[in-house]
């Protein structure tokens, strides 16, 4: 039987931190192809990893993690995403409603036990949908928070098993949308309202001048992140 190579050893011996986020994402889809998955909120950073896949020749595979409690702003930009690149992003969804939530957990879950709400709505649906690639990419940086300060671009994924490529870790938040005006790429306009960081709707909230750029995100709760991402 053929032995297939272990991709965490793969991943040694390569100055990974050397590569610009094109030769990543290049990398990344020689290696893998279609397996290699688009993780999306449609943030600036998403949208940014989607024109520069697009403009490389690639038809990025790109998947969103439908809560059920997205912004109507957001649901609108996947629609013009789609269109302008001719992509169909993926829908992904949790196994259960709203209303079967609520019925088995309390309602409005995302106020007495935020990571429980965020473990049923992201992170299961993302680990289901993550067991069928070998690669994913995602936008994060890490100039976005604390949590994300030594965010690698290359990585093995030990969370879901799988590799995890941030091809503009080491991009500040002014190439992002210096990026985002040069391309003209359309964006969340909820961006230039107080939002660095948009997700569910009951759990976001405009960012106030000096606060992190993730505060506004579980106002009130000693929680950043939903769990996608390991530190």
């Amino acid at each position: 039987m053929e032995q297939v190579e272990d991709p965490r050893t793969e991943l040694l011996g390569r100055d990974w931190e050397a590569m610009t986020a094109q030769e990543a994402i290049a990398w990344g889809s020689e290696r893998f192809g279609s397996s290699m998955v688009f993780a999306s909120s449609f943030s600036l950073e998403d949208v940014l990893l989607i024109d520069m896949a697009s403009r490389a020749g690639l038809r990025p595979r790109v998947f969103y993690l439908d809560t059920g409690v997205l912004f109507p702003q957001t649901y609108e930009l996947i629609g013009r995403i789609a269109e302008r690149y001719g992509i169909e992003p993926e829908r992904v969804l949790p196994e259960l409603t709203l209303e079967q939530q609520a019925e088995r957990h309390g309602e409005k879950l995302w106020q007495s036990a935020p990571d429980k709400c965020c473990a049923i709505r992201k992170v299961e649906p993302l680990r289901r949908y993550l067991a069928e690639a070998e690669a994913w990419v995602t936008g994060i940086h890490r100039d976005q928070s604390p949590t994300r300060a030594n965010a690698p671009r290359v990585t093995f994924d030990e969370s879901f098993g799988l590799v995890k490529l941030n091809p503009i870790v080491d991009w500040t938040t002014d190439d992002v949308r210096r990026y985002i005006a040069e391309h003209n790429i359309p964006y969340n306009q909820m961006h230039d309202q107080g939002y660095p960081s948009i997700g569910c709707i009951p759990c976001t909230r405009p960012v106030r001048p000096g606060e992190d750029a993730r505060a506004g995100r579980w106002s009130g709760f000693q929680k950043t992140e939903c769990g996608l991402h390991g530190r």
